[in-house]
């Protein structure tokens, strides 16, 4: 079938480079633009242009696919189907039917209907999931509400974080993209509405996320610093400082008996280490960074700065109560 695909980030790399091989090759691949990034505000090309371009395939880089100089460019390479992985841009209407079988097919990183939106891979964590995987659907107006043709499931490793669930997903999606379209081009391809009563969302990552509330449980917090991690990072305040908190692990105990309150570091157990009061529970980190700096095994981080013992972290207010 002659292809369009649609995606930007490292995570669609892998879908690509399965079309690329496969018996349905891309005609053009279109990608969010470049953007200035980092404190140098250098163009970078983003992952799947670049995948592209090492490929020799067309790449289009529409500000908006509402663009209609973008829209006769597509019509002129007269596709099949279009398949969308993580692009992250609204797709009108004009663009989701233009294909000839008039429709795109999306690889979405959760089993669909739970976790609809830009960040189903955190939230899962967030939500303690035991389970994720990968749904393949037609793309509608309604965000990720479309019928689903394909879905398989992983287990989510106990502790797993985003960086390393989003690898193996996208891998996933690649091989279910695959198969879908070899299906499709036999003329099997079957869709299925989804039960939108069990829908839930999962919206896109913002500061509120990654700011840590001490008055939560040990284990909650764990869950959020594997879901921000590697970034944007579980956050917290030491002093003026901002440190992101990129692993830890939770000890029970009650930190009353300990005369302890959520955010107090404790050095008094039998090993020294540190330990940081939560509403339930005890939070010990395991890897670090402090703004501007490289990410670090907590011993590395104390060998440069100490944390005393009643050293008070952050405060309330972060992303809500426990799930």
């Amino acid at each position: 079938m002659r292809t369009v695909f649609f995606g930007t980030p490292e995570f669609a790399v892998p879908t690509l480079q399965r079309l690329i091989e496969s018996p349905h090759p891309p005609l053009a691949v279109v990608s969010q633009p470049d953007r200035r990034r980092g404190r140098g505000r250098r163009s970078a090309v983003t992952p799947v242009a670049q995948c592209a371009r090492a490929a020799g395939i067309e790449v289009l880089q529409p500000e908006s696919a509402g663009e209609p100089i973008f829209q006769e460019r597509l019509r002129a390479l007269e596709p099949d189907i279009g398949v969308v992985v993580a692009f992250g841009q609204f797709l009108p209407r004009a663009v989701r039917e233009l294909p000839r079988r008039g429709y795109l097919l999306n690889g979405h990183a959760s089993l669909l209907p739970r976790h609809r939106g830009a960040a189903p891979i955190a939230h899962a964590i967030l939500a303690g999931d035991s389970h994720t995987g990968v749904s393949i659907m037609k793309i509608v107006r309604e965000m990720d509400a479309g019928p689903v043709a394909l879905a398989r499931s992983l287990e989510i490793g106990p502790d797993e974080n985003a960086g390393d669930l989003a690898a193996r997903l996208a891998e996933l999606a690649a091989e279910l993209l695959g198969e879908a379209l070899d299906i499709l081009a036999a003329g099997e391809l079957v869709f299925e509405e989804q039960d939108a009563g069990h829908a839930t969302a999962a919206p896109k990552i913002g500061p509120e996320d990654a700011h840590i509330d001490w008055s939560r449980s040990a284990e909650t917090i764990v869950r959020q610093v594997r879901a921000m991690a590697p970034k944007p990072g579980a956050v917290t305040e030491l002093g003026d400082d901002r440190l992101r908190i990129l692993e830890a692990v939770s000890e029970p105990g009650d930190v009353g008996d300990a005369g302890a309150t959520p955010g107090l570091v404790s050095r008094r157990g039998d090993d020294g280490a540190l330990r940081i009061a939560t509403g339930q529970g005890w939070l010990l980190p395991r890897s670090v960074q402090r703004a501007g700096g490289r990410a670090l095994a907590i011993d590395a981080f104390l060998r440069g700065r100490e944390i005393p013992n009643g050293t008070k972290l952050g405060g309330a207010g972060g992303p809500g109560q426990d799930r």
